[in-house]
C-alpha cells in the first residue's frame, strides 16, 4: 500500500475562554452543599486545566443570572437539543473554515480530491462539509465522508480513512477536519461527578492534509481495540436536553489495564524506548496519568498532551490532532510515534507513525497562548 502521510495539521479554537466562567458558575449550582462546594473546587485545581474555550459568550451572568453572556445557559431553564443544534449550525462552520484556512493551502486547495469530517457534537444538513466546500473554495466534485458520534477518538479512524484513500489512489488528496463543539452540551445540574465531567470539554477544531508526498509525518500503521466488558464506562446519548455524556470513574483504570495487557500487540512488539513522540489523547490527566504508568514513560513523554490539556481541556475528536500538530513542528529528527485516542465502547484507536520526512514551513496564525505552547514542547 502507499504510503500516506499528514503533510500538515492546523488548529483552531473560539475566542471565548469559558473555563473560570464554567467554575464559577458551578459554584452557585453548589451554593447550597458546601462540602461537594469545596470538593468541586479541590478536582478543579488538579485537574490539569487552566483555558477552555467556547464559542458562546464567556461574560459571566451579564445580567441574565446565567452561566454566559448571550443567555444560553441561565439557571432553571438550559435549552433543548433543538436550540443546541441551531446554535452548532450557525458556529461550527466558522471554526472550521478558520482551522482550514490556517493550513495556508493557496492554489493547493484546488487539488484536494477527499474531504473527511469527524463530529460527535452537532448535526445537521446541508452540514460543515458543504460549508468548508463552499467558503474554503474547494471543488465541487470531490468526494465527501462524514464520521460521525464516534467520539474522542474519532480522528484517528478519520486519519484511517485518508490513510486507506491514499493507498488506494497515490494522487488523491484528503482534506481531514475534526469539529466539537463541546461546550453545547453542558446540563444543569449539582451533582458532583456530572459537574466535573463538564469541567473537562471545550470547544476546537483540526484540520489536515493526508497524500502520498513525503512531507511531514508518515502513517505506519493503526490498531483497534475494543475492550471487553466496558460498554457502560463512557455513552454518548441523545437526549431532549442536548447530547448526555456519561463518563465512569473506572475509565482511567480499565484504560490502563488494556495497556498493560494489549501493548506489545500496539506497538507491534517493540519496546516503549524505541518511541520518542507520544500522541495521548488527553481525555482528562488522570487519563494521561494511566497511560504513563501503563508503559512505564518518563514524565516528559507525554508533555505535549498534558499541555494541550492544560491550554484547551478536552476538545473531544479534535484532541489528539492538537498534540499531532505540536510534535509535527517541534521534532527535528527521525522518530518512532505513537498516537492514541479512547472512545465509547470502551474503544481505544491507535496509530504508529514516524517522522524524518521534510518538515513543512510553519504558517504563523497563532494566537499568543498557542505560540507559549510552541516555546514550551520544542
Amino acid at each position: 500500500m502507499e504510503t500516506a502521510y499528514i503533510n500538515r495539521v492546523a488548529t483552531a479554537v473560539p475566542a471565548n475562554d469559558f473555563h473560570a466562567v464554567f467554575a464559577r458558575f458551578a459554584d452557585t449550582l453548589l451554593a447550597d452543599k458546601p462540602r461537594r462546594k469545596d470538593a468541586f473546587a479541590r478536582m478543579s485545581a488538579r485537574s490539569g486545566i487552566e483555558h477552555r474555550y467556547s464559542v458562546l459568550s464567556a461574560a459571566y451572568g451579564a445580567g441574565r443570572g446565567g452561566l454566559d453572556g448571550s443567555g444560553f445557559y441561565v439557571a432553571g431553564r438550559f435549552p433543548g437539543t433543538a436550540e443546541r443544534m441551531r446554535v452548532f449550525a450557525a458556529h461550527a462552520p466558522d471554526l472550521a473554515v478558520e482551522a482550514v484556512e490556517r493550513l495556508g493551502l493557496g492554489e493547493e486547495r484546488r487539488r484536494i480530491t477527499h474531504l473527511v469530517v469527524t463530529c460527535c457534537t452537532g448535526f445537521s444538513a446541508p452540514g460543515v462539509d458543504f460549508e468548508i466546500i463552499e467558503r474554503c473554495g474547494l471543488p465541487r466534485t470531490m468526494e465527501r465522508t462524514h464520521i460521525g458520534f464516534m467520539g474522542c477518538h474519532a480522528a484517528i479512524n478519520g486519519l484511517k480513512l485518508a490513510r486507506n484513500i491514499v493507498g488506494a489512489d497515490r494522487s488523491a488528496r484528503v482534506l481531514v477536519v475534526n469539529i466539537e463543539l463541546c461546550t453545547l452540551h453542558l446540563q444543569e445540574t449539582s451533582d458532583l461527578e456530572r459537574l466535573l465531567l463538564f469541567l473537562l470539554w471545550g470547544d476546537g477544531c483540526a484540520a489536515s492534509l493526508v497524500t502520498s508526498e513525503p512531507e511531514g509525518i508518515a502513517i505506519d500503521s493503526f490498531r483497534s481495540i475494543v475492550l471487553p466488558h466496558t460498554a457502560e464506562l463512557m455513552q454518548w446519548q441523545i437526549g431532549d436536553s442536548g447530547f448526555d455524556m456519561v463518563l465512569s470513574g473506572r475509565v482511567p483504570s480499565a484504560i490502563g489495564e488494556t495497556l498493560r495487557l494489549y501493548g506489545s500487540e500496539i506497538l507491534e512488539g517493540r519496546t516503549t524506548s524505541d518511541f520518542g513522540l507520544w500522541a495521548i489523547h488527553p481525555g482528562g490527566r488522570t487519563i494521561l496519568d494511566a497511560v504513563q504508568q501503563a508503559f512505564g514513560l518518563a514524565p516528559s513523554a507525554l508533555a505535549a498532551s498534558r499541555e494541550v490539556l492544560r491550554l484547551f481541556g478536552n476538545m473531544s475528536s479534535a484532541t489528539v490532532m492538537f498534540v499531532l500538530e505540536r510534535l509535527l513542528h517541534a521534532s527535528r529528527r527521525s522518530a518512532l510515534g505513537c498516537a492514541m485516542a479512547f472512545g465509547p465502547g470502551l474503544t481505544a484507536e491507535t496509530m504508529l507513525f514516524h517522522t524524518g520526512a521534510r518538515v513543512p514551513a510553519f504558517s504563523d496564525h497563532r494566537s499568543a497562548r498557542e505560540r507559549e505552547f510552541h516555546e514550551l514542547v520544542a
